[in-house]
């Protein structure tokens, strides 16, 4: 287990740190702005979608993002109907990492991080983050690497057996559903899935139902953030988990049929779960947008205003 644990850990730390540097370098890009945009820009469900999605695109966290609504719900600075589409926009755009895992992720690393340290030595305070953030895709890059070099001595270390032994639709919705709210993280959780799918450790139907478990098990960070605030931080919480949950009990049933379809796509492993994961959040956000105050009105009757 030492020979698995340890070198899977280190690149689940490096690709979490990755992520973590990509999040500072783009925030100090954008500054005050993004709290601005989510204020200004929700008045209707569909603007609040693209928001979401813009903002998870620059920010790189779905969580970070919908933490942020969190804050400004608690203070009044935003109305809690108003981010349904926002959350609905999240969930869409924190797919854009792992469709850049979907490319060759060895041939992008060096020249990332060679890229990045050589911004960060200018002067310019733009190019500094620049820097940061390119460093940081280059680190997720190489955490993924890492991720899957451990996958492939699987078959060495007897780990593949233990896999196989648990490979069931139902396990990969509890399985991922706990490993993403322990990291935090939905897109280390599928880096770490597509590194096992790519050396046949896992079915492609325990991968997707471990992609519909990722979107549940990323809810607790929201519920983490509205521990002590107000009822209406706690309700952008519930809605952000209903609203994933619908997804998964959506797409649960479809999972053996849309496994066939992709594995027909000819698309590489990489490129099967990154566009699952997107065409599944893709029509879920269509599917919802056009009920977002029903939504909000289920919420507020699960928990109350007063």
């Amino acid at each position: 287990m030492r020979e698995f644990v340890i070198p899977l850990a280190t690149g689940l730390a490096i690709f979490l740190f990755g992520m973590q540097v990509l999040r500072i370098g783009l925030h100090a890009l954008t500054g005050e702005r993004m709290r601005y945009w989510l204020h200004q820009f929700t008045q209707t469900p569909f603007i609040s979608f693209m928001t979401g999605l813009i903002s998870t695109a620059v920010l790189q966290s779905s969580s970070a993002v919908t933490v942020l609504a969190i804050g400004l719900v608690n203070s009044g600075a935003l109305h809690f109907s108003r981010c349904i589409g926002l959350i609905l926009g999240t969930n869409l755009g924190t797919c854009i990492t792992t469709e850049l895992l979907a490319f060759s992720v060895e041939d992008y690393t060096v020249t990332l991080l060679l890229a990045g340290a050589l911004c960060w030595l200018m002067p310019s305070h733009i190019l500094r983050f620049t820097g940061l953030a390119l460093g940081g895709l280059g680190c997720i890059f190489l955490g993924m690497q890492t991720m899957e070099s451990v996958a492939r001595s699987f078959d060495q270390l007897g780990m593949l057996e233990f896999f196989s032994a648990y490979d069931s639709v139902g396990w990969g919705v509890v399985t991922w559903t706990l490993l993403t709210a322990i990291i935090q993280s939905s897109s280390a959780a599928v880096a770490l899935l597509m590194g096992l799918y790519s050396v046949k450790a896992v079915s492609l139907t325990f991968a997707l139902a471990a992609v519909l478990g990722s979107n549940v098990g990323t809810c607790i960070t929201a519920w983490i953030a509205s521990v002590g605030g107000n009822r209406t931080g706690k309700q952008v919480a519930m809605a952000h988990l209903l609203i994933n949950v619908a997804g998964l009990v959506a797409f649960y049933p479809l999972i053996t049929w849309l496994s066939d379809w992709i594995a027909l796509t000819g698309l590489s492993r990489h490129a099967q779960i990154a566009h699952f994961q997107t065409g599944f959040n893709l029509v879920s956000a269509l599917a919802l947008l056009p009920f977002c105050s029903f939504i909000a009105r289920v919420v507020r009757f699960l928990i109350p205003d007063r």
